[in-house]
């Protein structure tokens, strides 16, 4: 059997479709709330209550697992606690081995994201569970918010200066999850995943610029400027200096990386900034 923890979140959903279609037919898609997520459920797939905060929901759902997607929680500060009530209650079901969302580059970034997925693995490590670290890289969809600010004032703003960023679509990375925790291969291992071709945010405005036909120009700005924007743009603090954080990360290499080992995963290329461009354009 294989467990996807988060699997209400949009990764999880994703996961689950990618599953599906590989023709996976015993998942449990383990859920805080399994009422909000009864929609999962389906003659493959069980849908049971595993709470991060409270551990003895843990053992349960686990019960039986053979394999494990442990897809990182989103709440920042609290997500080595989280992740380690999971993995010691995945130790103690029998689950053979683990696949676990981490971020690029985990072990030796600079961003104040890495910090917990770095104690998480160690974390993994000290299991002796076997165990594929899914080193994710920047989502697309996590310029959804830029773009729409964009086309709003007129510019692109952040604080990544030139630096390039190898982001790819969510699915690619559901897709690449469902590919290693379904597969043959056991073995403890890491994947680097990214997407290509990499794009600076001034490539970001001149894409924007060139399907609509303005003149969308990149501002660069300093870090705390850029917490600023978007604070008053209404992101909660510490989430606005998380993604400041992540920008001057990128300026200087943290978040680009080679696509050939997601793609190798999903047996194609993965999603272009153009496409993701172009998808917000048609619904806006």
């Amino acid at each position: 059997m294989i467990a996807i923890t988060g699997a209400n979140g949009q990764l999880g959903r994703l996961v689950l479709k990618s599953l599906a279609e590989k023709g996976v037919t015993d998942i449990r898609a383990l859920v805080r709330s399994p009422e909000k997520a009864s929609d999962l459920a389906s003659a493959t797939v069980s849908v049971v209550e595993a709470d991060y905060d409270r551990p003895e929901t843990l053992s349960a759902a686990l019960e039986g697992v053979d394999r494990l997607l442990l897809i990182s929680g989103s709440e920042i500060g609290k997500r080595t606690v989280q992740h380690a009530a999971v993995i010691s209650a995945a130790k103690a079901a029998g689950v053979r081995f683990i696949a676990y969302s981490s971020l690029l580059h985990a072990d030796s970034s600079p961003m104040i994201l890495a910090e917990e997925h770095k104690a998480t693995e160690a974390l993994l490590a000290e299991a002796g569970i076997a165990h594929a670290l899914l080193r994710n890289g920047w989502y697309l969809e996590n310029f959804a918010g830029s773009i729409g600010g964009a086309l709003a004032h007129g510019a692109v703003v952040g604080a990544a200066g030139e630096g390039r960023i190898s982001a790819a679509g969510r699915a690619d990375y559901a897709e690449a999850a469902a590919a290693v925790v379904s597969g043959d291969d056991l073995s403890t291992r890491t994947y680097e995943l990214a997407g290509g071709p990499a794009f600076t945010l001034g490539d970001l405005a001149a894409e924007l610029s060139r399907q609509t036909g303005r003149d969308i120009p990149f501002h660069n700005l300093p870090g705390a400027a850029y917490a600023q924007v978007l604070k008053d743009a209404g992101l909660p603090e510490g989430f606005a200096e998380v993604l400041a954080d992540s920008d001057l990360a990128a300026a200087g290499g943290a978040l680009e990386g080679s696509p050939d080992q997601l793609e190798a995963l999903i047996g194609h290329k993965t999603r272009p900034l153009s496409a993701l461009v172009a998808e917000i354009l048609a619904s806006a």
